[in-house]
C-alpha cells in the first residue's frame, strides 16, 4: 500500500478552499444540451469526454482560457452524454465512469469555463466525417473562431480529424487552431485509461494525483442489514447516484465522508461481503468516525484516500470485527497523517 504524499496531502487539503474561491469570483457558467439557438460571442471552442477532468484535461481547458482571452472570446467545451465507448462498443460490460455528468459539470464549473455544451452521442454523430462536423457544426451553427485540442485528440468518423488536417479546414474557415502539449507527471503522461487502470489495482495515490482531487463515490443512503452495527461498526449503505460510475477495486479504504454539510473521517468497504452474503452482490459500505445519527435518504460523498487491503473471507463474525478494528486503526492513522 502506497501511503499519501507530502505534496497530495497538501494538495487534498487545499483543493475544497480554491474550489470555494474559484466559485465566488468566477462568472457562472452557462450550460447547454445541444446546440440549438446558441449565441455565443467569438466561441474558442475544445472538444472531448474529458471523464475524470484530470491534470491534463485542465492544462487544455487553462489553455482554451488563454485563447479565448486573446482573440476577444468565449471558452467554450463540447462534451458527450453518454460515454462515446458506451454507443461505439456496447458489447463492453461496463464502461465506468470516472466523472458522472453532474459532477463533470461541477468541476469544470469552478474551472471557470464559459460555456458547457453537452451534445448525445449517436452512431449518426460518430459516422459524421470531421470535414462535416467542423464547416456544419463547430463553424456553420457553432461560430466557432478557436479550436484548442489535446496533444491526441481526433474527431469524426473512424477519428480521422487529426491535427494536421485540421489545419487545412482553420485557413479554409479562417479559425485559430492550437494544440497543446502532452502533459507528464513523473515523466508519465496523464490519460483516463491509466486512471481506470490505476482505480482497478486500488492504487489511489495515483489515481488522485493524476486527478488533481480525491476520487469520490457520490449517493444515497440506503437501508442495510445492519451486521456491522451488531459488531460494533455501523455503516452507511450507499447507492450511487449513477450505476456506471467507476468503483475500485474491493477491499477497504480510508475515506473522508461529506453528509449533512460536514466532514468525517471514515473507512470504506466495496465489496460483495463474502463473509456474511453468498449474494454476490458488491455494496458499497461507509463506516463514519465520531458520527451517531440515522441518515437514510440524504446525499453522501465518499473521497477515497488510501487503499488498506484487499477483500477476503474470514471464517467468522468475530474474526471479522477483530479485523474491522485493525482497519479502523490503520485508516485514523491514514487520515492523521494528512492532518
Amino acid at each position: 500500500m502506497r501511503e499519501i504524499s507530502d505534496f497530495l496531502r497538501l494538495w487534498l487539503f487545499v483543493f475544497p478552499f480554491l474550489l470555494y474561491f474559484c466559485t465566488v469570483i468566477r462568472k457562472q457558467m452557462e450550460l447547454h444540451y445541444g446546440i440549438e439557438n446558441l449565441h455565443i460571442s467569438n466561441p474558442v471552442v475544445t472538444i472531448g469526454s474529458f471523464d475524470g477532468v484530470h491534470k491534463g484535461h485542465v492544462q487544455v481547458i487553462l489553455s482554451l482560457k488563454r485563447v479565448a482571452e486573446r482573440l476577444g472570446g468565449q471558452s467554450v467545451i463540447i462534451s458527450f452524454e453518454p460515454h462515446p465507448r458506451e454507443v461505439l462498443y456496447p458489447q463492453e460490460k461496463h464502461v465506468g465512469l470516472l466523472t458522472t455528468l453532474e459532477e463533470k459539470i461541477g468541476i469544470l464549473e469552478t474551472l471557470g469555463v464559459g460555456h458547457l455544451i453537452i451534445l448525445p452521442f449517436t452512431h449518426s454523430l460518430a459516422d459524421l466525417e470531421y470535414t462535416d462536423f467542423v464547416r456544419d457544426l463547430l463553424v456553420g451553427q457553432i461560430g466557432m473562431k478557436g479550436l484548442v485540442i489535446g496533444y491526441d485528440h481526433r474527431f469524426g468518423k473512424n477519428r480521422e480529424g487529426t491535427f494536421e488536417k485540421l489545419k487545412t479546414l482553420a485557413a479554409s474557415y479562417h479559425f485559430y487552431l492550437e494544440q497543446e502539449e502532452v502533459y507528464e507527471e513523473h515523466k508519465i503522461n496523464i490519460s483516463s485509461t491509466k486512471i481506470r487502470n490505476a482505480l482497478q489495482r486500488g492504487d489511489i495515490s495515483c489515481v488522485n494525483e493524476f486527478l488533481g482531487y480525491a476520487y469520490s463515490l457520490r449517493g444515497k443512503v440506503v437501508a442495510g442489514d445492519k451486521i456491522g452495527r451488531g459488531m460494533g461498526f455501523p455503516t452507511a449503505n450507499v447507492a450511487l447516484d449513477d450505476a456506471r460510475k467507476l468503483l475500485p477495486v474491493s477491499g477497504v479504504y480510508a475515506v473522508q465522508v461529506f453528509v449533512g454539510g460536514q466532514r468525517y473521517g471514515g473507512m470504506l468497504n466495496i465489496g460483495t461481503r463474502p463473509t456474511v452474503s453468498r449474494s454476490g452482490e458488491t455494496r458499497i459500505e461507509v463506516n463514519i468516525f465520531d458520527f451517531n445519527r440515522e441518515i437514510y435518504g440524504e446525499d453522501i460523498r465518499i473521497a477515497l484516500l488510501a487503499h488498506i487491503r484487499g477483500e477476503r473471507k474470514f471464517e467468522n463474525l468475530a474474526e471479522l470485527a477483530s479485523q474491522l478494528q485493525c482497519d479502523r486503526q490503520e485508516a485514523a492513522r491514514l487520515l492523521a497523517l494528512q492532518g
